[in-house]
């Protein structure tokens, strides 16, 4: 039996290759919205970052939100985080999306792969889109003393 030609490899690759792309899920997109829903006009320092982004630093003022849209990776492993302030000091460190490999606690929450998250002077909501109510999820945490 003589060696596979390159034609008849490259053909063998082109086969293999489209039935993989053909079974493989799709990316999904993703669409995070952090609103602020803070009282009395306080304005609220945002800085959210992946692995592989850092998406800036903003201040939002009362009722501005700050949103992105992303596509999951090919490994199943996106995260995006952030860390929020307070004018008094308070501050909040959460993770604002997670591929879930367990559970389906988030994909429920942010029916439509869109999680709307609203702070508010006790901590941070995560809106329920199917039900459209907000669920409480993080108190804010007191600054750290010297």
């Amino acid at each position: 039996m003589g060696a596979i030609s390159f034609k008849d490899q490259l053909l063998v690759f082109l086969v293999v290759s489209t039935l993989a792309l053909a079974h493989s899920k799709p990316l999904s997109s993703w669409e995070i919205h952090i609103k602020n829903g803070l009282s009395n006009g306080q304005a609220l320092f945002v800085q959210c970052k992946s692995k592989d982004s850092d998406l800036g630093k903003q201040t939002l003022s009362t009722g501005a939100e700050f949103k992105w849209n992303f596509k999951v990776n090919i490994w199943d492993t996106t995260l995006f985080w952030c860390y929020l302030r307070k004018p008094n000091g308070h501050e909040l460190k959460f993770d604002a999306f997670w591929v879930e490999k367990k559970t389906e606690w988030l994909r429920v929450k942010c029916d439509g792969n869109i999680c709307n998250w609203t702070v508010e002077d006790n901590g941070i909501y995560l809106k329920d889109n199917s039900t459209n109510e907000d669920e409480f999820i993080h108190y804010w945490k007191f600054p750290a003393t010297k």
